[in-house]
């Protein structure tokens, strides 16, 4: 695990050397923060993209939804929510899932713009989601199309803490007890609008933060117990 932390702070020095100027050179550029770092004093960036499929290469974002979270407190006046213009159709499906119309679609941001501010939002974070290789796989996805490269995004992912802490009580796992909504509902959180990129990444962070709560820590572990495990 160590070493796996300190081969992505190599990494994103690395690829620093070779990244054009621009959004993911500064992104790149910010250091990410200590694995040692107390869990509470590390900012996080809960986000949810909704797409239009789960294939980056072929599919495309519809929108994202983000939340900065830091002193186990959701900063709600960092939330923010974005449809993105796309030049590709969006199907009948995804209208009735996500509830974005094709008006709000054509009004929306382009993907360069949308791009550059979720990596501007990531800079000295980390990022939280929930099956976090979605979001990573459709940022970096994104960043190969517009800059030539995919930054490295260190991450924690609910999803996989959940699955960790079934296995560790040798519990019986069915696909959707790791839902995000299902693991809500076994902290007594209430259910959001599902398929709302915003709704989803406070979801995000309020699950996160029950696990922390019911974790049974007598203090704050370090960043590297929870990262994304490759």
């Amino acid at each position: 695990m160590l070493s796996w932390l300190f081969n992505l702070d190599k990494k994103r020095r690395r690829l620093l050397d070779k990244a054009p100027a621009g959004p993911v050179r500064d992104y790149l550029a910010e250091p990410f923060p200590p694995s040692n770092t107390p869990i509470d004093a590390t900012a996080l960036l809960a986000m949810d993209f909704e797409t239009s499929g789960l294939d980056a290469k072929r599919d495309h974002l519809l929108s994202v939804g983000y939340v900065v979270l830091q002193n186990e407190h959701v900063l709600l006046g960092t939330a923010h929510h974005q449809v993105i213009r796309s030049k590709r159709d969006i199907s009948g499906d995804n209208i009735s899932i996500h509830h974005i119309t094709h008006d709000q679609v054509a009004q929306g941001a382009t993907i360069p713009l949308a791009v550059e501010a979720i990596l501007q939002q990531l800079q000295g974070k980390v990022l939280l989601a929930h099956h976090a290789a979605v979001e990573i796989g459709f940022l970096q996805q994104a960043c190969i199309n517009l800059y030539g490269l995919a930054p490295v995004i260190p991450a924690i992912d609910t999803m996989q803490l959940a699955k960790r802490r079934m296995e560790r009580q040798q519990q019986p796992i069915k696909p959707h007890d790791l839902r995000l909504f299902n693991l809500r509902k076994q902290y007594g959180l209430p259910r959001y609008q599902a398929h709302n990129a915003l709704m989803d990444a406070i979801a995000t962070a309020e699950l996160f933060l029950a696990q922390l709560a019911y974790g049974g820590y007598k203090k704050p572990p370090p960043l590297k117990n929870f990262l994304l495990r490759p």
